[in-house]
């Protein structure tokens, strides 16, 4: 009998710490999509995102890069990509928080500064292992993730097989039909889905101006 109150008080304990993860609700042009954020692992990025989330800053704008089998990024343009968002001074770079760029998780953009991250993140279509930290070096610091998608991975992966081209300032992996993204909003405790279990490894590297880089840096 005291090992099945033990038990289940062990339940309550994962579940009550569970659940003490915030989830945003994105939606988009072509589906939603609902991320469950670590605060717990990176503290500074999750508090950073939800304030452009509680501000409103995200809504009107696109995501502005988009490559199948790799990644899905917005988060500062509207859609003539002509005008950026103001943004707030960049943050620290988590990335040594243990998180690694696994399918479905949410990372923080930047530019070849580690600590630049401003409002731009991406989803992770595949295990891109050269976009985790590898060692504290510029070209190695890599993205740090900060939160995992655990309903509408079709939807991202839907908006990375959008046909794409040049567009605004950029040169290639602009939609040609742009993907908005309409409302950001934090969930109430009672509205959160249950998130899917995964496992997160591997340690390598990765970044470039703003955008996560196709292959292993240094190579």
């Amino acid at each position: 009998m005291k090992l099945l109150i033990t038990t289940f008080m062990l339940g309550l304990t994962i579940g009550a710490a569970h659940a003490a993860n915030p989830m945003v609700e994105i939606q988009t042009s072509q589906g939603n999509i609902v991320v469950e954020l670590y605060p717990k692992k990176a503290p500074k990025t999750v508090e950073n995102f939800l304030h452009y989330v509680n501000t409103g800053f995200y809504e009107g704008t696109v995501f502005h890069r988009v490559i199948k089998d790799f990644v899905v990024q917005g988060g500062a343009f509207d859609k003539s990509l002509d005008w950026r968002k103001p943004d707030e001074p960049p943050i620290p770079n988590e990335a040594k928080n243990g998180l690694t760029n696994e399918p479905g998780t949410i990372a923080m953009a930047h530019d070849r500064d580690p600590n630049s991250a401003t409002s731009q993140f991406f989803f992770n279509l595949e295990s891109n292992k050269h976009l985790n930290h590898y060692r504290d070096d510029p070209g190695y610091y890599g993205q740090c993730v900060f939160g995992k998608i655990v309903k509408g991975m079709d939807v991202a992966k839907k908006i990375a097989d959008f046909q794409t081209g040049a567009g605004g300032p950029f040169k290639a992996d602009v939609p040609t039909e742009a993907v908005v993204i309409e409302k950001v909003a934090l969930l109430p405790a009672a509205a959160e889905p249950q998130p899917k279990k995964s496992k997160m490894k591997g340690k390598s590297n990765g970044k470039t101006k703003n955008e996560p880089r196709r292959n292993l840096a240094g190579t």
